[in-house]
């Protein structure tokens, strides 16, 4: 969008530098077409301008919308690493006291470790269900929420093109020499170009 619009403004700035040059004082013909062609560049930079606020309200900030949701489905993500932590720590803790001989201080802590564990195991059960729920449906959303915006792009690109499309036309239909091709226009740039160079202020040493 940046880009478009460097280059909107730069073609407005080329044609207002055209209608400030003294050929426009001294050629009626060179004034009409630089007249034609600073309106054409003004209608340019408006229908750019208008596609840009289109594509910047319709299709980036849904996207930055959309990217504002992953700090916190990273953060779930981070919640449920923790919880399995704990839950295997204390897990870990039980198995070892299972494993101990059948004391009287050690069904003790068994059944302490028991109880710690579980808490600590709903909560990663929790935590895990809720990601295995939530995950694969906000991965299938992805297409319904990209798709409208995919569409305005499209639309937004369609109504600038078709218009540069009929400004261009009418431009061209302004400053277009009837009769003349582009090999005859060719050959009369060359033509000139040619006069330029025989003069001798611009010819080489």
């Amino acid at each position: 969008m940046e880009n478009c619009n460097t280059m909107s403004k730069s073609a407005v700035k080329i044609s207002l530098d055209l209608l400030s040059n003294p050929l426009c004082e001294q050629d009626q013909d060179f004034l009409n077409m630089a007249t034609a062609l600073d309106t054409a560049m003004k209608r340019m930079d408006a229908f750019n301008q208008e596609k840009v606020n289109q594509i910047q309200k319709t299709v980036i900030e849904p996207l930055k919308k959309f990217g504002s949701v992953f700090p916190s489905l990273n953060m779930a993500v981070k919640r449920r690493e923790q919880a399995l932590q704990d839950y295997r720590r204390l897990q870990a803790k039980v198995e070892k006291y299972e494993e101990k001989e059948k004391t009287g201080p050690v069904l003790a802590k068994l059944h302490q470790a028991r109880e710690e564990l579980r808490p600590v195991r709903e909560d990663f059960e929790a935590k895990n269900k809720q990601l295995l729920d939530e995950m694969p449906r906000f991965h299938s959303s992805r297409l319904s929420y990209f798709q409208p915006s995919f569409e305005s792009l499209i639309r937004a690109q369609v109504v600038y093109y078709s218009e540069m499309h009929k400004i261009f036309g009418d431009l061209a239909r302004q400053l277009d020499q009837p009769g003349h091709s582009d090999e005859q226009r060719e050959q009369e740039n060359e033509a000139k170009l040619s006069e330029l160079r025989a003069l001798s202020i611009v010819a080489d040493d």
